[in-house]
């Protein structure tokens, strides 16, 4: 356990690493910030003393070894665009990210596994197909068709909800609802599967043969026993919701991560981009270190090396 332990963790540092590797060389394959930064009327010189100032104008070596080294410490570099501590601003904006997926969580666990369940014990019923089609159909509708469409009925047509922005509860209902729409979908379909491969099992049948409530025989039995990949993809549900966030804040102008990221992109700002990505990899990755070594821990079917 303590050997599959350290490889994985060793595994996680070789990810963020290839991560930040990629990430640099995309950011700056995609254009000069500096062209952009400065006045249309700025001299050559000016432009190269900028560049000077910022470091562009090193080898691309040197600018990672920099960029990595500063990193480690928790220096992420000033934003071209804004000329403050990338960090800083990221961490301003995550907290709008971090509502926006706490409300997508709340909304997924809170739809995707008793409809789920339920789909599995009444298989072959009316709320069955309609949890299946629907499963099928979240899982092929884009996040940002069904923003529009949320819009274009809540806000232009009805008037209900407000469709941007992040002032009141109501402003977060539609982007959080288009941002659990997929994983609703998903969890759903998770859950009705493994419920139905325990439905089966031994086990169950013994508990119903005994004479068990109904109801305990779901919840106690069969349920406690279908919930570790149930558990396991949840764990991993937030983190992929974070994400996700960014096409549906750029839909919803909610000012968060996502948005603040497609705003660097759209003006070169590297140290944002770089920032934003990073820090959403981090947490996959961490997340999923974690979600590994509690399921090694908890499943005794697997067998890892001591």
């Amino acid at each position: 356990m303590q050997r599959y332990i350290i490889g994985r963790v060793i595994q996680s540092i070789v990810s963020m690493f290839v991560v930040s590797v990629i990430v640099f060389a995309l950011v700056r394959l995609s254009g000069d910030p500096i062209q952009i930064m400065m006045p249309a009327e700025a001299s050559k010189a000016d432009i190269e003393l900028m560049r000077a100032h910022l470091g562009l104008d090193r080898p691309w070596a040197v600018q990672y070894w920099r960029f990595a080294t500063q990193a480690v410490r928790g220096d992420f570099g000033r934003s071209v665009r804004f000329r403050r501590p990338a960090l800083d601003l990221v961490t301003e904006r995550y907290g709008a990210t971090l509502e926006l997926g706490g409300l997508a969580v709340v909304i997924v666990i809170a739809v995707a596994l008793p409809v789920g369940v339920y789909s599995a014990v009444r298989r072959g019923s009316a709320l069955d197909y309609a949890a299946r089609v629907f499963a099928a159909l979240g899982q092929a509708v884009p996040p940002f068709w069904l923003g529009l469409v949320l819009v274009l009925i809540f806000g232009v047509l009805l008037h209900l909800l407000p469709t941007s922005g992040r002032g009141t509860p109501l402003h977060v209902l539609l982007p959080g609802i288009t941002l659990g729409w997929f994983a609703v979908a998903a969890l759903m379909r998770l859950t009705r599967s493994s419920m139905l491969d325990v439905l089966g099992s031994e086990y169950v049948k013994l508990a119903r043969i005994k004479g068990l409530p109904e109801r305990r025989v779901i919840w106690r039995h069969a349920f406690k026993n279908a919930a570790l990949p149930v558990v396991t993809f949840a764990a991993l549900l937030f983190v992929a919701l974070l994400n996700g966030s960014i096409i549906v804040e750029t839909v919803f102008g909610w000012p968060g991560l996502g948005l603040l990221v497609i705003e660097a992109v759209d003006s070169r700002d590297y140290p944002i981009v770089q920032t934003v990505v990073l820090f959403l990899s981090a947490m996959y990755i961490g997340v999923n270190l974690l979600v590994d070594v509690l399921y090694a821990y908890l499943n005794p079917k697997i067998r890892y090396s001591p």
